[in-house]
């Protein structure tokens, strides 16, 4: 009896066993994800792109000979924020209460509690992480509680913030298990890292003190890209506002910086954690302003600084897949590389080097023209993706977290991720067909665009961001908006608001069905 008993007992271990190791390979085999998002580098700048760029992007070329490159791939965005906000959480940005300041010390913008795509891969098993730009609002502990953490004062730079204190209301409390990021772009105040919850460097001064002689009058100005300065630190594209600062920081370190982190994080999961899958969504801080370069690069592109600065991301995406590849991990792991937004290259800019770095498309950053969010997009798979194929259709950064949920075999938290589509089975199947029937834009002025098909309708007059005039007041008997058919106009040169009324009417209502539906796709 007793044997009977424990060959039982025995044989329901062993099932379970087998079941736990089961689940353990399934688990193993999801494939790892590295997202290397760019920060304002365009469509034109990745030189597969475009036959005439300046550029030069050997690296990613190669990268996507073995990939899917994206033709109409776009950001959530026509700016930072709002398109690193949809794709952390696959929810466009005008759907937030209320319109903020895209400044690095601003309050979180995600809600705790939120799905993301940190919330999402660690249920599937994943050990996530962030590095780098986070631009999406901290929780800062003040000095003074009686005070605001701003001074009202113009031109006051230095704040009533306690570097010393722990930070809330970052990665960590949304997902990610390990975060080393800059708090916003690398011309915004503060300068310091933030590794998981702690300022790794509270000793803060200004960058005036920093850099004594190169800027004590720097002005809050946005993407400033001339000055009549003639020092080395106010070449064009080589500034930032002044603020605090870490007394160990350097501008001209900091890419490098972030990408020293994401090796170390990737050969961390493939040699100490190697029996779980993981993620890491590496967030540059270049091309954006301040093109700083480092001597590697520097001097190196008939583009100038600019060029330069290409050039140095170029090498990180060859960097990180040759980590990859000499941890034998490079087969089963999904490389992502793309930008949060068009370039910031106004017409004046691309006569000056005759360089399109929004190629093919109207208008730059910030725009509601598809200059503004209309984005590179290469992902490299080897376990799944043999040669070179070109996806037509249009998908957003938005639709991260609806394809990560698809390929893990999860469903996003109920109310969540309502404007993402997946693609997953154009990487994983290639398929040939459309993921998504239609798509949002917004624009830095928070102008809104739909398109379906081949038609674009642009709730409003001008550009809707950077190019002048970002707004313009309707005439009488004029159009009140835009209409674009982007098969025939691609440029979007010949508005067809007032003669194809049926359309707008079509489109319009579309819009507002897409921004009051809630949650539902259909």
């Amino acid at each position: 009896m007793l044997t009977k008993r424990f060959n039982f007992l025995l044989s329901i271990c062993l099932l379970l066993s087998s079941s736990l190791v089961k689940a353990q390979v399934k688990k193993a085999n999801h494939p790892n994800v590295v997202i290397i998002l760019a920060d304002d580098m365009g469509y034109g700048d990745v030189s597969l792109n475009n036959p005439n760029a300046k550029t030069k992007t050997p690296n990613i070329d190669a990268m996507a000979q073995k990939s899917i490159v994206f033709t109409d791939a776009h950001s959530g965005g026509a700016v930072c924020t709002p398109s690193r906000y949809g794709l952390i959480t696959g929810r466009y940005y005008f759907r937030l209460p209320q319109h903020r300041e895209f400044l690095g010390y601003l309050p979180p913008l995600i809600e705790q509690g939120r799905e993301t795509i940190g919330t999402l891969m660690q249920r599937a098993g994943y050990t996530t992480a962030c590095i780098g730009k986070w631009h999406l609002g901290l929780d800062w502990k003040l000095k003074d509680n009686t005070k605001p953490q701003i001074p009202e004062q113009k031109n006051k730079t230095s704040t009533n913030t306690d570097f010393a204190q722990n930070v809330s209301g970052g990665p960590s409390s949304l997902g990610f298990d390990y975060s080393y990021i800059l708090p916003a772009s690398l011309d915004m105040p503060p300068y310091v890292f933030v590794k998981n919850n702690k300022v790794t460097d509270p000793d803060v001064m200004l960058t005036a003190d920093a850099y004594p002689k190169k800027l004590t009058t720097t002005t809050e100005v946005w993407d400033r890209k001339y000055t009549n300065e003639n020092d080395v630190y106010w070449e064009r594209g080589v500034w930032w506002r002044n603020g605090e600062m870490s007394r160990s920081f350097k501008m001209e370190n900091c890419l490098d910086t972030i990408v020293d982190q994401g090796i170390s994080f990737i050969k961390d999961q493939a040699t100490k954690n190697s029996q779980k899958p993981f993620m890491l969504y590496l967030a540059l801080t270049g091309p954006h302003t301040p093109w700083m370069p480092n001597k590697n690069f520097k001097g190196k592109s008939p583009m100038g600084t600019y060029g330069d600065f290409i050039s140095q991301i170029d090498s990180y995406v060859a960097r990180v897949n040759a980590t990859l590849k000499q941890l034998n991990i490079d087969k089963n792991t999904i490389v992502i590389f793309s930008s949060d937004n068009g370039a910031p290259w106004a017409d004046d800019d691309i006569k000056s080097y005759a360089h399109e770095s929004n190629y093919s498309k109207r208008g730059q950053k910030g725009d509601i023209w598809d200059g503004g969010h209309h984005i590179p997009l290469i992902i490299q798979w080897p376990d799944r993706i043999k040669e070179k194929s070109v996806y037509p259709h249009t998908v957003s950064l938005v639709d991260l977290i609806a394809t990560f949920s698809e390929m893990t075999g999860q469903s996003i938290k109920e109310k969540y991720g309502e404007d993402s589509f997946s693609f997953y089975k154009v990487i994983n199947e290639h398929s040939t067909g459309p993921a998504r029937d239609q798509i949002i834009y917004i624009s830095s002025h928070g102008v809104l665009a739909v398109k379906q098909g081949d038609w674009k309708f642009i709730d409003g007059l001008g550009s809707g961001g950077f190019t002048e005039p970002a707004t313009i007041k309707p005439t009488p008997g004029g159009p009140l908006g835009q209409l674009y058919n982007l098969k025939a106009d691609p440029l979007e040169q010949n508005n067809l608001y007032q003669q194809n009324p049926a359309k707008v009417k079509e489109l319009s209502a579309l819009l507002t069905r897409l921004k009051t539906q809630g949650y539902s796709k259909n």
